[in-house]
């Protein structure tokens, strides 16, 4: 019996990042978690050991701090696309890299004070080949939740269902959307503002009938307000919300007092896409 080796890669995970740019009084803070990861002629570490095709990792750390002091930092897509081109052009038993970046967001308090924002984390992962580029962006983390406007019925039963049927109950959720671009050119911030308005706009405006279908409402409402994006993948949790049973206490809950869940928990998934676009040439979701 033969073994062979099969799709590998290797890199750098997790540099955190944070640059300043001091313009005069004012400065500007970006806060990132960089990995890298590359993919190419990699068999001979793998099979005999030989590291001469083997970039380590700690340059590749190096290379993310030395970019952000020689190029600026901006978008993390646009930082992605610098790093992951470098690796790619200059190490040529290289084909592919692949950078994941985490934006950490901060609000401005003054001119050099800032207050860690943390009610999402900005997401993107940029694919470079030697036959394409591919951009995605996202995020994660981001709690909604409405207190009514929400029902659950009609659902199949069987011996083990115990679940009531609701007419009117709280829908929430931690949203994790991440979103395919049509090319490796936008403007990253601008595009990325809009379709979180839009994933927000979508959630408060549709009368949910079941989660599944406030997810393709909100992917929906992306692609018609986004053009530049061809393809949205969401996972949405519903973090679940018990009515409190207060007869104990001779007192009524209408609809006032809860218990928020913890776990386990609903998790749906899927993706909206554009049906005249041409499918992502590598899986782009993971």
């Amino acid at each position: 019996m033969a073994f062979v080796l099969g799709p590998n890669r290797y890199g750098k995970a997790e540099t955190r990042l944070v640059h300043v740019t001091r313009e005069g009084d004012t400065h500007g803070l970006r806060d990132l978690n960089v990995s890298v990861a590359l993919s190419g002629d990699l068999s001979a570490t793998h099979l005999t050991g030989d590291n001469s095709g083997v970039l380590p990792t700690d340059t590749m750390k190096n290379t993310v701090y030395a970019f952000a002091r020689e190029h600026g930092v901006g978008e993390p897509e646009a930082f992605a696309l610098r790093l992951g081109r470098h690796f790619v052009s200059t190490q040529p038993q290289v084909s592919s890299a692949r950078v994941s970046i985490e934006a950490y967001g901060w609000e401005r308090l003054g001119p050099h004070s800032f207050r860690r924002k943390g009610d999402f984390t900005r997401l993107c992962v940029v694919t470079v080949s030697e036959d394409f580029t591919q951009v995605v962006s996202g995020l994660k983390d981001f709690v909604l939740l409405n207190s009514t406007a929400s029902e659950f019925h009609g659902f199949p039963r069987d011996r083990y269902t115990t679940l009531p049927e609701a007419t009117d109950r709280i829908l929430a959720t931690a949203v994790d959307a991440r979103w395919r671009h049509l090319s490796d050119t936008a403007a990253w911030g601008e595009s990325f503002e809009k379709a979180k308005d839009a994933l927000v706009n979508a959630f408060v405006n549709t009368y949910s009938y079941s989660l599944q279908q406030t997810l393709f409402s909100m992917g929906t409402r992306v692609l018609d307000s986004r053009p530049e994006i061809a393809e949205i993948r969401l996972a949405l949790p519903n973090k679940h919300h018990y009515l409190v049973d207060l007869s104990p206490f001779d007192l009524e809950n209408p609809g006032e007092v809860f218990i928020a869940g913890d776990r386990p928990y609903g998790l749906i998934e899927g993706t909206v896409t554009r049906d005249d676009v041409p499918p992502a040439p590598t899986e782009w979701y993971l």
